[in-house]
């Protein structure tokens, strides 16, 4: 089994800014929800179809289960980033491009929590207008634009760490 090594990782100021971004955004989920609970009926939609269709309803209170959610994956997260050297990567990591293969891939956790928190406080928002009818679900364009969110930084960061280390790409592991 590969030994690889383990290094504090230095943050940059995008570093930074985006753990504040992730911070504000998740207090902006926590307070979203509390007006949308409070100014929403009873009966909510709690699900939609792939089409942005409404397709099952519930109670209110099940609205506080999206920013606990986001939460929790943003949290965890957060701890995995810690540990760097646990990530499965394509290239072999060795002590001359560990820091830029970890920097690299904390830096995309960091991008998919942000993009995770973004994708739950656009569902709250939908759920509310959606249940005030002032628009009859997110649309059909919902599921594919929260898909690229995610998958878009996800190829550019792997891409990323493939050019930066330079390899052969027949000995990635």
């Amino acid at each position: 089994m590969e030994t690889r090594p383990k290094i504090k990782i230095p943050l940059s100021k995008l570093d930074r800014a985006l753990e504040a971004t992730g911070i504000l955004l998740l207090l902006l989920i926590w307070g979203v929800t509390v007006i949308t609970y409070f100014h929403s009926p009873e009966i909510i939609p709690v699900h939609f179809n792939a089409l942005g269709k409404a397709d099952s309803y519930g109670s209110k209170t099940t609205i506080w289960f999206l920013p606990a959610l986001a939460t929790a994956i943003y949290a965890g997260l957060s701890w995995l980033n810690k540990f760097p050297h646990v990530f499965n990567y394509m290239v072999s990591i060795t002590e001359d491009n560990a820091l830029k293969q970890y920097t690299n891939a904390t830096g995309m956790l960091r991008f998919l929590k942000l993009a995770v928190v973004f994708i739950f406080t656009a569902i709250i928002l939908i759920t509310y207008f959606t249940a005030q009818g002032d628009i009859k679900g997110p649309g059909a364009w919902f599921l594919p634009v929260m898909i690229l969110l995610v998958m878009l930084p996800t190829i550019i960061f792997v891409v990323k760490s493939l050019n930066e280390n330079n390899t052969d790409y027949t000995k990635a592991v």
